[in-house]
């Protein structure tokens, strides 16, 4: 079967591996397997970062002759004219209607989702809203960051991507299932508002949105007058209970210990403004040099919370 891949040049490796014919490349970037590609597997038609609403791309495409249309990855929504020449499907790294958007990682770990997973689903005019073609489920390890979940999507996708692929090959596409519109999140890239820690959460939420941030672009917080990205922290129940939310601690093991709205975070991994790396040491100096200076403050989001070093 003759493809047209839309994306990161991986699919179009595979999917050449599995016997299909790759009549035209437009890739993203020069990601692995750019190389082999464009030399091997399709020289000649393998074009990086087309303009797709130029007419010499929609021309290119056409001369093609492609049976079917396959985007993976692709940072670029198809235009019309390119989706009326062959049937065309993408695979989302998430279980649609949940989480439409380009970062479903983010949402699926800030939204306290168990199971997550990848859908294939027919390309149309709007993102991630066409028919549900099929679907793999994974569970959502609680240590995980967005960037471990992502890894773990790659094997299913790629697997359901050639899947679906295999069975338009053999004349036996998938039934297409309709998207539930009641069912539908938005997954958009998150904001700085979104990205900020309010420590009137629970420990719970914070380690989650951490998770879900990290490692980059991380969550941030203020120290004093200090920035800080917060890569890797911990719920816990060892921190004085005089503490109110937002007020901290250094414990006399030299952990940094945040109030949560219930119960607490130790602060272990994190960033400066200027994306230096800092330990659970420096966290710990950050707030005993707050104190130190007077500054009782720790700033979330422009709210101003009380950040009050104390022993046990």
């Amino acid at each position: 079967m003759k493809i047209a891949l839309f994306g990161l040049p991986l699919a179009a490796v595979l999917l050449a591996r599995d016997g299909h014919e790759i009549a035209y490349a437009g890739l993203c970037m020069p990601a692995p397997g750019f190389r082999r590609l464009t030399r091997r597997i399709s020289p000649g038609r393998t074009w990086l970062k087309p303009d797709l609403t130029a007419p010499a791309t929609l021309a290119r495409v056409k001369a093609a002759g492609p049976d079917l249309i396959v985007s993976w990855f692709c940072t670029t929504k198809l235009p019309p004219a390119i989706l009326a020449i062959a049937p065309a499907f993408g695979v989302h790294p998430s279980l649609l209607p949940r989480h439409r958007g380009p970062d479903p990682y983010f949402w699926a770990i800030d939204s306290g989702d168990e199971v997550t997973g990848v859908t294939a689903h027919a390309l149309e005019a709007e993102y991630d809203t066409g028919a549900i073609l099929g679907r793999r489920r994974l569970r959502i390890d609680p240590g995980w960051s967005a960037w471990r979940l992502a890894r773990a999507l790659d094997r299913p996708g790629l697997g359901l991507l050639r899947e679906v692929a295999g069975a338009y090959a053999d004349a036996k596409p998938p039934s297409p299932v309709p998207q539930d519109e009641r069912e539908a999140t938005r997954a958009p890239i998150p904001s700085e508002g979104d990205l900020a820690i309010q420590w009137s959460w629970t420990a719970e939420r914070i380690g989650r949105r951490v998770r879900a941030a990290g490692p980059w672009p991380g969550a941030w917080t203020e120290i004093g007058e200090h920035i800080v990205t917060l890569v890797r922290v911990r719920p816990t129940a060892d921190f004085p209970r005089t503490l109110a939310p937002g007020e901290a601690a250094v414990r006399t093991d030299g952990i940094a210990v945040v109030r949560a709205g219930s119960g607490a975070v130790e602060l272990l991994e994190g960033r400066t403004q200027e994306d230096a790396p800092i330990g659970s040491d420096r966290l710990a100096a950050l707030v005993a040099e707050t104190r130190e200076m007077g500054s009782r403050f720790v700033v979330a989001q422009r709210r101003r919370l009380r950040f009050d070093p104390v022993e046990r």
